[in-house]
């Protein structure tokens, strides 16, 4: 029998179970001191004043934008290379998402690009800081100029630093992402950082109906009497999924090294062969390695980059892509005019990219089953 890999599974710890059954036996199960804990622990870690814990990872970028100002007649540059909330929750605060294509190496933003995009209704751009590679910041916040603000999507980033800083403390405000794929993952749930102090007691606002109390301070010792400050939406974090959190924070650093461990072991496995080509990589601090996205060299193989993956999957492998481009997608088509061959390096590298199944927990016949797989197709398709 095949021997199956998933794309991603979930090993957790006894620690991370019982933190999590400590707090359904406290009798608190919503936002209450568990956020609060990991709030804090969670800006230590990023070397932030402030950080709130939120819903999604879609949730913490609506509520950044908004938060920060963004809405109608603003532009706000985002890459075409990125999962579809960069972009929708930029449309969320009626703003219009400028598209732009990305270095056909880390798979980025540039300044270049950016500056061929401004125009005057530019308020902002939002980096992507792909499958977990720390962007060069500076660049793009050169290219953006005084006057506009720099945001990171940084939901493939934890924990990845640059120049001794880390993702999401480098600009005028950061979304992080703990979806279940995550290098921190509380199943569903996101964190906003947001330096200005106003911006993220209005972020704070929003994210619970714009009431000016919680539930902790309602039900506990405090006046039952709230109000309602503010139109806002539920996007508060429950006190299980911040337990959750607040444990793997602590284990952050040993699960990207078990993650480094498995790249380290494909690297090796493919750096020779001429049909692929690994990631782009700066040093150890830069990359959390959320994604591990290998590249084909198309023109050394017979077969597209769908049938290499087809056959991938035929054997077990729960390889994925990371992402189709926005503007290939027929809503930003619709909505915004956009179509295929906009973006010629995004667009070029998205049809040679594969994303191999990268998690804690891989045991070494998990990659070798991954590393056979890859180069035994590789090799039967090689040109020549």
């Amino acid at each position: 029998m095949t021997h199956q890999v998933p794309f991603h599974r979930l090993i957790a710890s006894d620690d991370e179970i019982e933190a999590m059954v400590r707090t359904l036996r406290s009798g608190w199960l919503t936002t209450g001191p568990q956020v609060r804990e990991f709030e804090s622990e969670f800006a230590r870690a990023v070397g932030v004043k402030d950080a709130i814990a939120v819903s999604s990872g879609t949730a913490a970028l609506h509520l950044l934008l908004l938060a920060a100002g963004i809405g109608p007649g603003d532009e706000v540059i985002v890459p075409t290379l990125t999962f579809t909330a960069t972009a929708a929750s930029v449309a969320h605060v009626g703003a219009r998402p400028v598209l732009a294509d990305v270095d056909p190496d880390s798979l980025m933003l540039t300044g270049a690009e950016i500056e061929r995009r401004l125009t005057s209704q530019t308020r902002a751009v939002l980096m992507v800081h792909f499958a977990g590679l720390h962007g060069d910041m500076k660049d793009l916040t050169a290219a953006a100029g005084p006057s506009r603000l720099v945001f990171e999507d940084a939901a493939h980033a934890l924990p990845s630093s640059r120049d001794g800083r880390h993702a999401g403390a480098v600009s005028d405000g950061a979304a992080f992402s703990f979806y279940a794929t995550k290098t921190l993952s509380t199943g569903e749930g996101g964190m906003v950082i947001l330096p200005d102090r106003e911006q993220a007691a209005r972020a704070r606002k929003l994210l619970l109906h714009g009431m000016s109390k919680g539930a902790l301070d309602r039900y506990g010792s405090g006046s039952w009497w709230y109000d309602i400050e503010d139109l806002g939406f539920k996007y508060n974090m429950t006190d299980v999924a911040a337990a959750l959190g607040r444990q793997q924070l602590t284990t952050l650093t040993a699960r990207r090294s078990a993650r480094r461990t498995i790249v380290d072991a494909y690297d090796s496995a493919f750096a020779s062969h001429p049909a692929l080509q690994l990631p782009s990589r700066l040093d150890e601090e830069s990359h959390s390695w959320h994604l591990y996205v290998l590249r084909l060299n198309l023109d050394r193989l017979h077969c597209s980059r769908d049938a290499f993956l087809d056959q991938l999957r035929q054997r077990g492998i729960g390889a994925n892509v990371h992402f189709i481009p926005l503007h290939l997608h027929s809503a930003y088509q619709r909505r915004y005019a956009y179509r295929p061959g906009d973006f010629p390096q995004a667009e070029g590298e998205y049809q040679r990219m594969i994303s191999l199944p990268l998690w804690p927990g891989m045991t070494a016949r998990d990659i070798s089953a991954v590393t056979t797989a890859v180069l035994d197709i590789a090799e039967a398709e090689l040109k020549g």
